[in-house]
């Protein structure tokens, strides 16, 4: 007996001895105790929670290297190796987990359009329910600050540059065309459908180093990943008809959607100030196929338009107005692929290709043939060393083959010309996103390009810098060069040029919380290089010079509301405007033709249950824009009346799946004018007259029928608004 309770006791003695007591304090990154994080050796059933000093303490029989885990929620995990017994009275501070929902978000001069953004500004469908925006993704875009609202023509103009400033980019790779063509003082639209995308991001300044070419914005639209159900999409518009179709298979997915526009209905309806000899007529195609791999997912998008029309204009010079006759054709495919190669390295590549055609015949004396064939080839790394540092880097090539064939007929004899060119972009570019915490991030970035006609490299660095503020605000900076060579119309002319260059400055405050989002934002930009011509228009008698200059300036402010007033989502922007520059062929610095001082927008949708409606309107107004009186000295010293503009809609839900759709633009018919033009010579007085330069019609009326079959049978469509 004695025996074996000495064996006993040994026995105890010896797992006693063998028992080791690891013990520390756990704080947050400002030495605040952490009550509840679990502490533990990985691989065993050792551990303990902190109480509320923050402090632990077990026992654990292991012996040697072990890995010790700390974690709690919202805080990154913490790892440490070494030998237990040295693991006593141990001091961790967790570091903020910076994939959380509040961390600080790098947003100066971004407006996130995205379903899946942490703070979004617009949804996808907010293009297709603003009454202003007629489904056009660019007239949804107007209604945000930094834009301006040229009525006449309908592009992207952003902070005080003109709209070849911005380019717009698909999955990531550029679309070269990515409007339809148009006669003067009639706004164009953007070529493709917003039902295709569901993420939008739109740059008024100080983007990306990833991106190039656009001296003031960018518009990035990200196509479906991956639809949600089997469908069928069938429209009959007043204007015309589409139809689409979604089908899921089991690793890929194809959306197809089809579309024919023709005004001669409306123009007969809603007789307008210019005759049609031919009405605006369009027939439009779209495609996006994708396929997901193991690690990544494969997307092919395809684009295909013809539009035509034959339009007879008024002219103040030509009692017989101005005549123009235009056919476009225009193809756009984009193959993109994003995928991971292992765990901290992923892959984004992929290429365009446009095929545009534009024939046009001009007071039946001049015909032009232009043919541009371009493509865009891309490939980007990333790496991710830690949550916290991020480094992406890449390259990508810019080809462009254009010409252009006019002939001319005056007096029997004729004038044939041809202008071409071909133009080669190399560009690299690198950025880091460093992640201090979920208080404190940075984004450095750089780009370098290399035009072959201009044997020159431009060099771009940008940054960004973001702080919270507090649980739901941030300041954010931004600083950044851009570079952007000339467009078309100036290289099938000449290829004597340098790269236009433009500074960017931004300031930025954002709060968000519970659906209310206000961003307020100020900017400078100095512009440098633009390119002065001694014609008003280019052409071959042109003599072109890099001796331009000017600068941007102002405020941008926006509130958007969908949760204090019960049903009913608004937003409301406010920009504020102060832009001068020498360039084409002003004579003096001055403030350029399209930029207004003073914006506002405000948008509302408010939804009627009992109607199984949903109401909207839009406001806009742009203060006057100048021009030159030549009745008075000076060069742009006089200014239009502002314009503006109400618009209404109202989307009711005749079933589950079937919605009437009606709005109508400038409901009040208000007598906007876009400017003048003055005659060529003088009337006996001396004095030159003019004519406005009005709209085609003072309002626009839509109807249409939209009709979704789909798998989901009890989906509501009027959710979706």
């Amino acid at each position: 007996m004695k025996p074996l309770l000495s064996l006993l006791l040994i026995l105890s003695s010896y797992f006693l001895t063998a028992q080791t007591t690891v013990s520390g304090i756990v704080t947050d990154p400002k030495g605040v105790p952490i009550e509840g994080a679990n502490v533990f050796l990985d691989g065993t059933y050792d551990g303990a929670s902190t109480d509320a000093r923050g402090v632990f303490s077990f026992t654990t029989t292991e012996t040697g290297e072990q890995l010790l885990k700390v974690t709690f929620l919202s805080y990154e995990p913490y790892e440490i190796f070494m030998n237990v017994s040295t693991l006593k009275n141990l001091n961790i501070k967790l570091r903020d987990d910076i994939n959380s929902l509040d961390t600080v978000v790098l947003s100066a001069g971004t407006f996130e359009a995205s379903d899946n953004s942490k703070v979004s500004v617009l949804k996808p469908l907010d293009v297709v329910t603003t009454a202003s925006a007629l489904g056009d993704f660019v007239g949804a875009l107007q209604t945000l600050p930094g834009t301006t609202t040229v009525a006449e023509d309908g592009r992207l103009f952003v902070r005080g540059g003109d709209a070849g400033e911005t380019q717009i980019f698909i999955d990531g790779i550029r679309v070269f065309t990515p409007y339809t063509p148009t006669a003067n003082n009639t706004p164009t639209r953007g070529r493709y459908s917003p039902f295709l995308f569901d993420g939008i991001t739109f740059s008024t300044g100080g983007y990306s180093a990833e991106y190039g070419e656009a001296l003031s914005s960018v518009l990035l639209l990200n196509t479906v990943d991956e639809p949600d159900q089997n469908k069928t999409d069938i429209s009959i518009m007043s204007v015309g008809a589409g139809l689409g179709l979604t089908r899921k298979f089991e690793k890929s997915s194809l959306s197809l959607s089809t579309s024919y526009i023709n005004l001669a209905p409306y123009v007969a309806l809603f007789p307008n100030r210019n005759n049609f000899n031919k009405p605006f007529q369009a027939l439009a195609g779209e495609a996006v196929y994708r396929y997901r791999t193991t690690d990544g997912l494969f997307k092919l998008y395809a684009a295909g338009d013809r539009t035509s029309f034959d339009i007879t204009q008024e002219d103040i010079n030509n009692p017989e107005g101005f005549n123009l006759g235009l056919t476009n054709s225009n193809l756009y495919v984009n193959s993109s692929y994003t995928g991971m190669l292992n765990d901290t390295w992923s892959i984004q590549t992929g290429g365009s290709y446009t095929l545009a055609r534009n024939e046009a015949n001009i007071q039946s004396t001049t015909q032009v043939l232009d043919t541009e064939n371009s493509a865009h080839l891309k490939l980007k790394l990333k790496k991710r060393f830690s949550n916290r540092f991020k480094l992406s880097f890449g390259a990508e090539q810019f080809i462009t083959d254009f010409d252009e064939d006019v002939t001319v007929a005056v007096n029997d004899n004729m004038f044939i010309g041809n202008y071409d060119f071909k133009s080669n972009i190399t560009a690299a570019f690198a950025e880091s996103d460093i992640i201090f915490s979920r208080d404190f991030a940075i984004k450095l970035g750089a780009r370098a390009s290399y035009t072959d006609y201009m044997k020159d490299v431009t060099f771009s660095p940008r940054a960004s810098i973001a702080y919270k503020t507090g649980a739901k605000s941030q300041l954010s900076l931004a600083y950044g060069d851009f570079y952007q060579n000339p467009l078309n119309d100036f290289l099938k002319f000449s290829q004597d040029f340098e790269a236009q260059k433009t500074t960017h400055y931004i300031a930025n405050y954002q709060y968000s919380d519970n659906g209310r989002i206000f961003r307020a934002e100020a900017y400078r930009k100095s512009y440098s290089d633009l390119i002065t011509s001694t014609t008003e228009f280019a052409s071959p008698e042109s003599v072109f010079t890099n001796e331009g200059s000017g600068y941007a300036q102002g405020v941008d402010v926006f509130w958007r509301d969908n949760t204090s007033i019960k049903n009913m989502d608004y937003w409301v922007s406010y920009s504020y405007l102060d832009s001068e520059r020498k360039y084409l062929n002003y004579p003096e610095q001055a403030r350029p033709t399209f930029a207004s001082p003073h914006s506002v927008s405000i948008v509302a949708k408010y939804f009627v249950e009992d109607w199984k409606s949903q109401i909207g309107m839009s406001f806009q107004h742009s203060s006057g824009r100048t021009y030159t009186d030549r009745n008075t000295p000076g060069f742009l010293q006089a200014n239009t009346k502002s314009f503006n503009d109400l618009s209404v809609n109202w989307a009711y839900l005749l079933s589950q799946q079937k919605i009437l759709y009606f709005s109508i633009n400038n409901v009040l018919g208000l007598r906007n004018i876009n400017g003048y033009q003055y005659a060529d010579t003088p009337d006996t007085a001396g004095m030159f007259n003019r004519r406005a330069l009005r709209p085609a019609t003072d309002q626009f009326f839509f109807v249409g029928f939209f009709w979704t079959i789909s798998d989901d049978k009890s989906s509501n469509q009027l959710d979706n608004l």
